[in-house]
């Protein structure tokens, strides 16, 4: 596997870990449809999350976070809608998060941002 495959897969094992610390249950994991790709949607009480995960090795062109662009949130909405409609929960609240996950000292540095966008 690609270098940077593994890196991003290591940032959303993070990801799914604080997300489970923290009372949420993974529902999904890299949910596949024709519109792409969602990395992470965990399910707490009545809400649903959509979670996209950006790992990077450094912070030198910027946050991860900053990547996501207003052309991959409208992406990501689309996909939220697909998975929506095929898993059909039971959820009534829906939020969309970033987790920005940057390598340090060969250690992982996460920051949260609820309700993103």
């Amino acid at each position: 596997m690609h270098e940077r495959t593994l890196l991003g897969r290591r940032g959303e094992g993070a990801a799914a870990t604080f997300y489970e610390r923290n009372g949420y249950r993974v529902l999904d994991r890299n949910y596949r449809c024709a519109a792409g790709e969602l990395d992470l949607v965990v399910g707490r009480s009545r809400t649903v999350v959509f979670c996209e995960v950006k790992t990077r090795a450094t912070d030198h062109f910027g946050t991860p976070a900053e990547a996501v662009s207003l052309q991959k949130q409208a992406r990501l909405r689309r996909l939220a809608a697909a998975w929506l409609a095929c898993r059909r929960p039971k959820a009534v609240e829906i939020r969309f998060d970033v987790v920005s996950v940057i390598v340090r000292d060969g250690r992982l540095h996460l920051t949260h941002i609820p309700d993103a966008f």
